[in-house]
């Protein structure tokens, strides 16, 4: 099942070019447009700032609409020749997700390419680089889930795309990827502090400018407790899809 996800996306070329046009895009735009306005200011360089944060939206968007494939699989009747399989369906659930987690991964991983390439975004040492690697599959795989769990509920392929912006874009935007969120109001800032997102790109930003505190800990143990709680959530809702 892993295999088969990432053969999927490399070889649909229309996917590969959007899933990384979009957040290049933002990171071009926003690094040029906002960074000489943050650095007028002084507090941040803007582009070590927005890099980790795009990065996440990569892996946040990529992996949330890896859940478009169970749908086009019940459309086209090959979830049910996997599910007659003679293997417990949660494998199943968990190769999907695994395999749609790499592939984000993958264009998280070109996307900070193109950054340290154009927009001269700083490493503060190589040696984070693996764990940089470690925590943006983390990342991948607990938004990966949380998609594949939304698309077991839904067999319209017009509707899903709807609902995943629905849910995506309020995460992004409350997630202190492209700006500060320390002196937001308490409302909007409670919002942020339940916000998945918000605990990704701490953790990613965390790593990159080697933040190892106790805060970005916790970040790593909400991380992996969402994705075991959505493991014992997923995990008989895909073994109640027909076959």
């Amino acid at each position: 099942m892993v295999i088969r996800q990432i053969k999927l996306f490399y070889r649909s070329k229309p996917r590969v070019l959007g899933s990384i046009a979009q957040p290049t895009i933002f990171l071009l735009a926003m690094g040029f447009g906002f960074g000489p306005v943050f650095d007028q200011v002084g507090d941040i360089d803007y582009v070590q700032f927005l890099t980790p944060g795009v990065v996440g939206m990569t892996l946040l968007f990529g992996s949330m609409m890896n859940g478009t494939s169970i749908i086009w699989d019940k459309q086209f009747g090959f979830l049910k020749e996997t599910l007659v399989a003679p293997v417990p369906r949660p494998h199943l659930l968990i190769g999907r997700c695994l395999g749609g987690a790499i592939t984000s991964m993958i264009q998280g991983l070109i996307v900070f390419s193109l950054s340290l390439i154009f927009l001269g975004y700083e490493i503060a040492h190589f040696g984070t680089l693996p764990l940089f690697i470690i925590g943006m599959l983390l990342v991948a795989l607990l938004f990966t889930l949380l998609g594949t769990v939304i698309a077991t509920q839904i067999d319209d392929m017009q509707a899903f795309p709807i609902i995943m912006n629905f849910i995506i874009f309020p995460m992004f935007f409350l997630s202190g990827a492209i700006f500060p969120i320390e002196n937001l109001p308490s409302f909007v800032a409670t919002l942020t502090n339940f916000n998945p997102m918000t605990h990704s790109v701490n953790l990613l930003r965390g790593i990159m400018n080697l933040d190892f505190t106790v805060g970005n800990l916790l970040n790593v143990g909400i991380l992996g407790v969402l994705i075991v709680v959505l493991l014992l959530i997923g995990s008989p809702m895909f073994n109640k899809i027909e076959t």
